[in-house]
């Protein structure tokens, strides 16, 4: 597909969005009682043909080439989505990364650590591995794309890695040109970053998840890249556990951004807790609410957070890295379901996930465009089923100048009666090189009506719509 057809088929979409400056409310009073949701079956024999098999290690969604259908990068392999169909495999050298457009061309390229960006040539449909930065860093697999500077361009935050010095970096974009080193802190372990404006001055901030029972650091931006960190004070340092990644989400649909901290705790030891975004009227702290009924495993890592079952919250999905742990206990990844009021519950079996063996992976994504997200994860990919609960999906698109082409750090709200669905484009790791689709999901329940959405853009720019439900709309900045 070329450069300009790719262009003119993304122009077409954008103008059936419908796009007004209305707000209004919405409600799901009428919600008949939870749905069951759709279980997610093991696919990967049937999307997944010939000799290549994806390793167990970190999975990286996003959709490379723009053709609607969301790939996949597991471990340097690189899988094309063929229309929800099969993935073919394409490559074994792209490197581990995440994914975010770095030269704003409107192709998303792939940071690989240490220091490089594979871009994509949409007129080659090939991939060329840059060195953008030559000084020395370390290998981590714990790393996110940010504008922290605020010029329109994504930069790096890279953890540091255990058996050296653990140097934390920060490798801010020079125009597309090169990297350039503006930040190091060492002596932490970073097992998993990942960056969000949770205070919502317009910046984007980072959370870094320590391993060896050392506190997560919560950096704030000042908005020119200048970063404190701020986890103690304001109450974000996860226990000071053996952290495997966490994520960000609203979790109790009030419109800020939680944390979902996750530790891999040996007897005694800190375990995994949700921390409560108190909002602006207590200066965005957070509130320790514990394990919120997510019970013990000893080898927890890489949680990430989606709202599978569609009913408009957000669920936990949690892997393990031991098949057997202390004292002879067996360990297995599970998924919990968020049953409001900070309450979840285990529906690992139900869902069809029951058992599965020790792994880092874990990342969501709409894979078939059918509304409904499915998981790869223990070197698998499992489809979901569905159930009849709406949805929307949003595409969004900077203009490559004072926001990123990528959108990422952009946020969006949707308000369905006394709640406030939202959403961020993200480009971090949840633990070990994870990254869900960016492509931003909305589970609706039982509400059919059109939907009123506000989109808040990284530079502050404010923009609104309305949309139909059960389906994906594409909305570039418009000022």
């Amino acid at each position: 597909m070329t450069h300009q057809r790719t262009n003119n088929i993304r122009l077409a979409v954008r103008r059936r969005v419908r796009v007004f400056a209305v707000l209004c409310g919405l409600s799901l009073s009428a919600c008949p009682g939870p749905t069951q949701a759709g279980v997610l079956q093991d696919k990967t024999d049937e999307l997944l043909k010939g000799g290549e098999r994806p390793e167990n290690m970190g999975c990286a969604w996003g959709d490379y080439n723009g053709d609607g259908w969301v790939d996949m990068t597991v471990a340097g392999h690189l899988w094309r989505n063929e229309g929800g169909k099969e993935f073919t495999h394409v490559s074994s050298n792209i490197g581990v990364g995440s994914w975010g457009d770095w030269d704003n061309d409107g192709f998303l390229d792939l940071y690989a650590q240490p220091g490089s960006v594979s871009r994509y040539d949409p007129d080659q449909d090939a991939f060329e591995r840059i060195t953008l930065y030559d000084g020395d860093m370390d290998g981590s697999r714990a790393m996110c794309w940010a504008d922290l500077d605020g010029d329109g361009d994504l930069d790096v935050y890279a953890a540091g890695i255990e058996g050296g010095p653990a140097r934390d970096m920060v490798l801010m974009n020079d125009a597309g040109r090169q990297f350039l080193k503006t930040f190091e802190h060492g002596g932490l372990y970073g097992r998993g970053v990942t960056a969000c404006d949770f205070d919502q001055d317009n910046d984007m901030d980072v959370y870094v998840t320590n391993y060896r029972l050392k506190p997560n650091q919560l950096w704030q931006n000042d908005g020119n890249g200048k970063l404190t960190d701020v986890a103690a004070e304001y109450g974000a340092t996860g226990g000071r556990g053996h952290g495997i990644g966490s994520c960000w989400g609203d979790i109790d649909n009030d419109g800020y951004f939680d944390i979902y901290a996750g530790n891999f705790a040996h007897r005694g030891q800190p375990h995994s807790r949700f921390l409560r975004n108190l909002g602006p009227g207590k200066g965005f702290k957070f509130e320790d609410l514990g394990e919120c009924g997510v019970g013990y495993q000893e080898s927890f890592a890489s949680p990430t957070l989606a709202d599978y079952d569609n009913d408009g919250d957000l669920d936990v999905y949690f892997t393990t890295t031991y098949r057997t742990a202390s004292y002879g206990r067996r360990n297995y990844p599970v998924l919990y379901r968020n049953d409001g009021n900070w309450q979840f519950k285990n529906v690992s079996p139900p869902a069809g996930i029951d058992g599965l063996g020790p792994t880092y992976q874990a990342a969501w994504a709409d894979i078939n465009n059918d509304g409904h997200l499915d998981l790869m994860t223990a070197a698998r990919i499992f489809v979901n089923e569905g159930n009849d609960y709406h949805w929307l999906k949003m595409r969004l698109e900077g203009d490559g100048k004072t926001v990123n082409r990528a959108a990422i750090g952009a946020q969006v709200r949707v308000r369905l009666g006394d709640k406030v669905l939202t959403r961020q484009v993200g480009a971090g790791t949840s633990g070990h090189g994870n990254q869900n689709d960016p492509t931003l999901h909305f589970g609706l329940g039982a509400h059919d009506g059109e939907v009123s959405y506000t989109i808040t853009w990284p530079d502050g720019t404010s923009q609104e719509g309305i949309t139909g439900v059960d389906r994906q709309v594409n909305v570039r900045l418009q000022r």
